[in-house]
């Protein structure tokens, strides 16, 4: 397991950006889900690395800051024996200046998790005060790598199916296309398809939330 990067400079000689991409599994081998705060995109939780942090210490950050679960509510069993790279579209980029390095993509290690103790587990979306998510569910371990953006879908094939293939704890077969994807037209719905009805939005109607803080 490779937790020791320690780099002050954040991006590598390409302009890459380094990064971690977060896998939390529950009991039943069903993956977190994040709806990107304002937007009709879901995906993994991720995030860069700050100067002279590892990427271990990057994943627990990240996870805190964008899940609310902390390090003693996890097991991590893994993480991909590479960095794997995606590079955003051109009109996703920053404009060049002199003097800072343009990010060409994202340069990840991917960690999965398995929740210790689900039941005392309260994901809390606004854990850092600018929460990257507003929405979560659980969905099948496979069907993220047809349901995110589709410049990271090659990296999340690659991390699935490696963590999979490693820790079998979920299931071995992927399938080819998502549940119900008989080639007509799709409608645009809150939650992806196959995703467990056990969201933020009901949570927050089941019980009473105290001292809410920061921007969605």
């Amino acid at each position: 397991m490779d937790t020791e990067h320690n780099d002050d400079n954040i991006f590598d000689a390409r302009g890459y950006r380094y990064n971690i991409g977060i896998i939390i599994l529950n009991a039943r081998g069903q993956a977190f889900w994040g709806k990107r705060r304002g937007q009709d995109a879901w995906q993994f939780p991720q995030g860069g690395l700050n100067a002279g942090e590892s990427s271990e210490d990057a994943m627990l950050r990240e996870l805190y800051e964008e899940t609310g679960v902390h390090a003693e509510q996890v097991d991590i069993l893994g993480v991909t024996s590479t960095w794997l790279c995606y590079r955003l579209p051109i009109r996703y980029r920053r404009g060049r200046q002199p003097g800072i390095v343009q990010c060409l993509g994202q340069k990840q290690k991917w960690f999965l998790l398995r929740l210790r103790d689900e039941s005392s587990v309260a994901f809390d979306l606004q854990a850092s005060g600018s929460p990257e998510f507003d929405d979560w569910c659980w969905i099948d371990y496979w069907l993220p790598a047809n349901q995110v953006v589709y410049f990271k879908r090659k990296v999340y094939r690659q991390a699935l199916k490696e963590l999979a293939n490693r820790f079998p704890i979920v299931p071995r077969s992927k399938p080819e296309k998502p549940p119900g994807d008989d080639g007509a037209k799709k409608t645009r719905q809150r939650h992806p398809p196959g995703a467990a009805v056990h969201t933020e939005a009901k949570r927050q109607e089941a019980r009473p939330v105290k001292g809410m803080s920061g921007r969605l």
